[in-house]
């Protein structure tokens, strides 16, 4: 099973200066990050793509594409790509691209996203919210399997006989991964199509999830492709300490996060009781010193088969030198002892 790291660029928010932090400082502190997942031994790092104020990235590709010039290992992946509100054709070619400078390490995660702001900004209408993403989804991965392609659709312009460079290492093909938060119908399409599932659990308990993974299994193999290549990753919300103090004042980063984006939403304010909970076993929060998180980790291998596991550890924006702390004890005890469990 592959261990990894995944983040949004979550910017804080100063109550004294009623501003979040600086972007671009934000920004040069992720790629500090990125470099010591390489070192520590991290398999794959993925980056979101957001379009508001309280995040730092909206263009997950131009990171990766600076990560890895200073990674020589560590696979990167777009965590995710809103690929209703983006061009198939641009996107494949920026990943192509980062595939030739990385040396094969690109991947792609596309999904819906979780924020909607792509999609006036971009002029798409949330009318064809479906429509968008399985057209360009289509078109995607069309692209990754033909150079030159022919293709139509309703929303946008056809293709006929067109070519896209540069072309992938490995016969230009990306792997293309499907992003879900748990509706049924987008868990059955990964399958018809024989596309990887990264499943975003980040509430509630883990084990409610177990049948959707199993239907995936099941829709996979009926759709007859190789149970041998099937891939299914999970991201969920993560964070190392051996510091009990530090694992307890993390609860303050994380629901200054969870209620901010909350508000927007009619949820209630985060509390102490939900942070210890979705800390146990059977909770949504692998927070905590190696052991605990190791643990909870091989759990989630055990009920769900997984070959990945994506810790998203950024949420709140915990300072530099906690996250690399989180980052090294993540890469150097948390990855052995999952092995070992």
């Amino acid at each position: 099973m592959e261990l990894g790291i995944g983040m949004f660029g979550d910017l804080a928010f100063d109550q004294a200066t009623g501003k979040y932090r600086d972007a671009g400082v934000k920004i040069r502190e992720i790629l500090e990050q990125v470099k010591l997942m390489d070192e520590v031994g991290i398999d794959v790092f993925a980056m979101g793509e957001h379009h508001r104020p309280d995040y730092a990235v909206s263009s997950p590709e131009i990171l990766l594409a600076a990560a890895a010039g200073i990674t020589k290992n560590i696979r990167l992946a777009s965590g995710v790509t809103v690929l209703s509100s983006s061009e198939p054709v641009k996107v494949y070619e920026d990943f192509a691209t980062l595939d030739l400078i990385s040396g094969g390490r690109a991947e792609i995660y596309v999904g819906r996203g979780s924020f909607i702001e792509s999609f006036p900004l971009y002029g798409y209408s949330l009318n064809d919210y479906e429509e968008l993403f399985n057209e360009k989804l289509d078109l995607l991965l069309k692209i990754n399997l033909e150079e030159n392609v022919t293709w139509s659709g309703k929303l946008r312009a056809p293709m006929k006989n067109q070519t896209v460079y540069p072309r992938a290492q490995n016969g230009g093909k990306l792997p293309v991964w499907r992003a879900v938060g748990g509706t049924p119908q987008s868990v059955l399409s990964a399958a018809e199509l024989g596309m990887p599932l990264v499943v975003a659990i980040i509430g509630g308990m883990p084990v409610q999830f177990r049948n959707l993974v199993e239907f995936y299994k099941q829709e996979y193999k009926r759709a007859g492709h190789n149970a041998e290549e099937m891939q299914i990753a999970i991201h969920s919300h993560t964070f190392v300490s051996e510091d009990p103090a530090v694992i307890d004042g993390y609860f303050h980063t994380y629901k200054a996060q969870m209620d901010r984006i909350g508000s927007s939403r009619g949820w209630a304010p985060y509390t102490k009781m939900q942070y210890e909970g979705g800390r146990g076993k059977d909770g949504a929060l692998f927070v905590g010193n190696p052991k605990e998180v190791a643990a909870k980790i091989a759990y989630m291998k055990e009920i769900f088969g997984i070959t990945r596991f994506i810790g998203h550890m950024d949420v709140g924006d915990p300072s530099h030198d906690i996250m690399m702390k989180s980052i090294e004890l993540f890469g150097n005890e948390v990855k052995p002892l999952v092995k070992d469990l």
